[in-house]
């Protein structure tokens, strides 16, 4: 959508309108299969790059611009791995490409930034593990297929940045679809109370997975409900003298004394914390203002994220047997924007927020909002939520996912995007649009196909502008 078009987001309905109700499931069903016409499965497939493509140095560069410029040579570092943690990096990169596709313009919440290692485990407030989406900084209102193209796109160059061949690419990028087809025609016809209950739990993700990978997935289920801030406290922290702080180990993680628009630090960081507390719910600020902060450092994060202000808080309750770590992002304008029009939310933290408990569900009871002024016309848009708290992430190639069980792990990417979006757009039209036939997959195959070759083609680029100086990079050593 162009920039100067008006985003289309859900509105407030009328008193008449509650009256009248919505078309039936069935109705919304066909007029979802009559998008084909106007949107066939075979344009879904091709992929057009723009008339007039920004090349990718531009992006990443004019991105820079806004970011800790210390830290833009590791944000290249971690890009220049694999052609798949380019990818990672490059959401901005392929935006211009997606606006350029066709869409049904069915709307839902968008991840913005959906990939295959945007997936992971967490725990709900009840404390019950949850496998879920789990990055939303580039999140924004628009058509489905945005999030679905680029993570079966994902998952292709994934495979073959980890070694694996063509029918391994072909059954992930199947496997996702296919689920996807199959969750959405269910969440098509479930009450919505039940769909805004719905989580995929331990039960299911284990039946997920073949008898020999049952082992496996089951001790990494036990690891994740480990991970809490006791854990976290002997990983991350050391007694300096009578008090605890949290551990350098610069870059990636240290303490800092830096001003910001000529503002104390220490003066930014109270406005923050009282700007985030006071929005929160009643019972969780009475909880979040019984702990004392103890210590904070940076602490660079992710690979898309790096160069953006990222800060780890060390709080403490009665005692250090009582911690809380809280993770500090700064949240700005989505990769998205320039073609679905601005966000409705003023703070981008906001915007992060309000997208995450949409599209999860299930947030931990910390995550919120704040926005820190530098001065009357200065600020920064920020979200905060646990550092580790029943967390687990799925990186390919390390332990979580291999290219054995990559195919278990498919299933449940497919299933987790359509929960997201059921519970934010139509199900019913989005499941009439798709249907269940594998003609469904073969296109989303074909666009994986040939936008992997657009990606290796931008990451020959990037590694040009390297090596030839253009980007700076910091050594592997200071930024892995």
């Amino acid at each position: 959508m162009p920039a100067d078009k008006k985003p289309k987001y859900a509105v407030l309905r009328s008193v008449e309108s509650f009256a009248k109700g919505r078309p039936t499931i069935r109705r919304r069903i066909a007029d979802g299969k009559a998008l084909r016409k106007r949107v066939s499965f075979a344009e879904q497939g091709i992929y057009t790059p723009p008339k007039i493509r920004v090349d990718p140095i531009t992006i990443l560069e004019e991105q820079a611009k806004t970011r800790i410029q210390s830290l833009i040579p590791i944000r290249y570092r971690r890009m220049l791995q694999s052609p798949f943690a380019f990818y990672r990096g490059g959401a901005a990169i392929m935006a211009q490409d997606l606006a350029n596709q066709p869409t049904t313009n069915i709307i839902v919440q968008l991840c913005g930034d959906m990939h295959v290692s945007n997936f992971g485990l967490f725990g709900t407030a009840e404390h019950r593990l949850v496998f879920g989406i789990n990055d939303f900084d580039e999140t924004l209102p628009g058509s489905w297929e945005w999030d679905l193209k680029r993570l079966v796109a994902s998952a292709l160059i994934a495979c073959e940045s980890a070694g694996g061949d063509k029918a391994l690419a072909k059954q992930l990028v199947y496997r996702i679809c296919s689920e996807y087809q199959k969750q959405m025609a269910r969440y098509a016809n479930m009450p919505y109370l039940e769909l805004a209950q719905e989580f995929i739990g331990e039960q299911q993700i284990r039946k997920h997975f073949s008898k020999e990978h049952q082992k496996k997935i089951d001790a990494y289920l036990k690891e994740c409900k480990g991970q809490n801030n006791i854990q976290v406290l002997q990983k991350l922290t050391t007694l300096v003298g009578k008090n605890r702080k949290i551990i350098n180990k610069p870059p990636l993680i240290e303490h800092f004394k830096e001003e910001a628009y000529g503002v104390p630090l220490q003066t930014l960081i109270d406005k923050a914390l009282m700007n985030y507390a006071s929005t929160l719910l009643a019972d969780r600020k009475v909880l979040f203002e019984r702990y004392t902060l103890k210590d904070y450092v940076r602490k660079v994060v992710g690979v898309g994220s790096v160069g953006t202000n990222c800060m780890l808080f060390y709080f403490e309750g009665d005692s250090e047997h009582d911690p809380l770590f809280l993770q500090y992002k700064e949240a700005q304008k989505s990769v998205l924007s320039p073609y679905l029009g601005k966000s409705i939310f003023r703070d981008m933290g906001h915007r992060v927020v309000a997208g995450q408990r949409l599209l999860q569900g299930a947030p931990d009871i910390f995550l919120n909002f704040g926005l820190v002024q530098f001065d009357i016309n200065r600020g920064e848009g920020f979200y905060m939520r646990q550092l580790r708290d029943m967390k687990g992430g799925l990186d390919i190639g390390a332990e979580g996912v291999s290219l054995k069980n990559f195919p278990d792990y498919a299933r449940l990417y497919g299933w987790a995007l359509a929960l997201g979006h059921a519970r934010s757009g139509d199900a019913a039209m989005i499941s009439g649009y798709c249907g269940e036939s594998q003609e469904f997959g073969n296109a989303l195959y074909s666009f994986a196909k040939s936008y992997a070759k657009q990606n290796q083609s931008d990451f020959e680029v990037f590694k040009k502008a390297v090596k030839s100086g253009k980007l700076q990079v910091a050594s592997k050593k200071a930024a892995l």
